[in-house]
């Protein structure tokens, strides 16, 4: 094997994903990361800043699966304090200040909920003493919060702070902090940072087998979707982050799937305009099975969740009639003016991967990660939070590199900045010289700052050069045309649903999921990834295709029939698969 220079790049370009998959290809890895979800893009950075030699492969595009269809809560988790969970409360809160202080302020922002109550003195008393401990083991971790603590309201103000909650349906209640992210964007940037660090990485690249010697795992055969190539990639370790795809990974290997099993739990949110709820604050409510939130999300709210055990099709889950009267139920209980399907702006739906017990509620099911040897030169990791990513992918690459012959330098990444954090703050005070710099507005640019970080200025300079580009993208009022393609150019974006489901957001912030974009995304692409008439076509129908699918499940009662009425509608059109 000839040995290839080292050449870390943050430009997540068509062409660069090319070099990095001719040299996984050539030159054998320290570290294989199989999964391009938030957990395998943070073991990519980790393993690539301890200085070792590593490869990230997902088979569909970066974020595409859980990771992507989150809540967009960075999180402690206040209901498994019920549960007696204080060490998985203690390490998210831990790392909800890291991440709202030092690795991400540019991603992650404090939000504040009210938690309201209907009994005056013992859930006044029981509440506030766990919002008590809740701030009390946000120091646990030797850090700072990086929020305020909470405090309590009394029924005066809440109905000044939140109008719309019905004036009999509370008491009194109070108010705290968590964080909120935009995921996909969050795991772009994550992976884009590891390579900056010199990972190799690659979207659409699937695992197809593992390669052995004689027990050992030691690489893997994959395919590269966008050109039908197979491919060897050799690695000293190979680690299996593959989430909810856990199982079939396993059984690549002949591993017996019942050592370790991951439950599917769909969960499914709605949004609405920010007109819908008047409020100052997010909302917090338990129902019968778990908690509902209101998320404060822009010009929107977000609305959920759902969480049902799933069986269907790991890649595709999709929303139903059900499901979306669930939380306009349990959300209308509690304001004045009833939220209506014709208030939905769009929807979206995804599976948590949680550890499987006999118990037959997934909201039972832990939320506690586990890392195992699956196999001699296979280590695998399941379970667990997007909160703590961080520490998943620590906790796993300390298990592969215990299999290396060499000392390896200890995880570094509590102290290592995603792209754009590290000067986000000035830029932020400087945010309207730089809107008469860049010929922006100040709200132009303070979305930029909110995506992009100090990286915003690459954005703004593609407006600058092209006034086309500097328009916002039909059906939207705040992403720019720049924007696309700067996703292709450095975002790793290969498609139109890359742009319009994860660079942006449009498929579920725009009434039309994206449909009048699309056309403009699709030319936008065709310049930048050398499309032919024909291939921009097929993009445009492919995208179009899958919001006719999953507007028609919507319609449906249960899932097996939502997911089937999706596929008869999707399949054959969609392309990047």
């Amino acid at each position: 094997m000839s040995k290839a220079a080292f050449v870390p790049t943050d430009r997540l370009s068509a062409s660069a994903r090319t070099a990095a998959l001719a040299d996984m290809s050539s030159n054998e890895l320290d570290i294989l990361v199989i999964g391009g979800g938030i957990v395998g893009s943070g073991a990519a950075l980790d393993a690539a800043t301890r200085g070792l030699r590593v490869g990230l492969v997902e088979a569909q595009d970066f974020a595409s699966g859980t990771s992507s269809k989150s809540s967009k809560l960075v999180h402690g988790g206040i209901r498994y304090l019920e549960q007696l969970d204080f060490h998985l409360v203690q390490e998210a809160l831990t790392e909800r200040g890291l991440l709202l202080k030092h690795l991400a302020p540019h991603l992650v922002k404090p939000i504040r909920f009210l938690y309201p109550t209907t009994h005056p003195v013992w859930e006044r008393a029981y509440i506030g003493a766990g919002m008590m401990l809740y701030d009390a083991l946000s120091y646990a971790g030797g850090g700072t919060p990086g929020v305020p603590h909470h405090k309590h309201m009394s029924k005066r103000q809440i109905e000044m702070a939140a109008p719309s909650i019905k004036k009999d349906a509370v008491v009194g209640g109070m108010y705290y902090y968590d964080g909120r992210v935009d995921d996909a964007k969050y795991v772009v940037n994550l992976v884009r940072t590891a390579s900056h660090h010199g990972a190799f990485v690659a979207n659409r690249t699937k695992v197809e087998s593992f390669l052995r010697d004689g027990d050992r795992v030691v690489g893997v055969v994959a395919r590269d979707l966008e050109t039908g190539k197979t491919l060897e990639i050799r690695a000293r370790q190979v680690i299996n982050a593959t989430g909810v795809w856990t199982g079939e990974t396993q059984k690549m290997v002949g591993e017996d799937a019942g050592r370790l099993r991951v439950r599917a739990s769909k969960g499914v949110h709605i949004l609405i305009d920010r007109d819908k709820f008047k409020s100052t604050m997010g909302l917090l409510l338990r129902t019968e099975k778990s908690v509902l939130f209101v998320i404060p999300w822009g010009r929107f709210w977000i609305v959920g969740t759902t969480d049902t055990d799933w069986h269907l099709d790991l890649a595709h889950p999709v929303a139903t009639s059900t499901d979306i009267d669930y939380i306009l139920d349990h959300v209308n209980a509690v304001i004045d003016e009833p939220i209506t399907r014709d208030d939905i702006v769009g929807t979206y739906a995804g599976l948590r991967p949680l550890l499987a017990s006999k118990d037959s509620d997934t909201t039972k099911l832990s939320r506690e990660h586990v890392v195992a040897q699956a196999e001699p030169g296979l280590v695998l990791i399941a379970g667990g939070k997007w909160t703590t990513y961080r520490v998943m992918a620590k906790d796993v690459v300390d298990a592969a590199v215990a299999n290396l012959p060499e000392v390896v330098a200890e995880s570094i990444t509590r102290s290592v900045p995603l792209l754009g954090a590290s000067e986000y703050k000035a830029r932020w005070n400087q945010r309207d010289k730089l809107a008469a710099d860049w010929n922006l507005t100040v709200a132009q640019v303070e979305h930029l700052l909110n995506r992009y970080g100090s990286m915003a200025a690459d954005v703004a300079a593609l407006a600058d050069e092209n006034a086309a580009l500097a328009e916002n993208l039909p059906g939207s009022l705040d992403y720019l045309a720049a924007e696309v393609v700067y996703a292709a150019r450095f975002e790793g974006a290969l498609h139109v649903e890359d742009v319009l489901a994860r660079r942006t957001r449009m498929s579920f912030e725009a009434r039309d999921g994206g449909a009048a974009a699309a056309i403009v995304v699709a030319e936008l692409l065709a310049a930048e990834l050398g499309w032919t008439a024909a291939q921009t076509k097929k993009e445009l129908g492919s995208y179009l295709a899958v919001l006719e699918a999953d507007h028609a499940a919507r319609s449906t009662a249960d899932d097996a029939a939502a997911e089937k009425i999706w596929h008869a509608i999707s399949d054959g059109a969609r392309v990047g698969e």
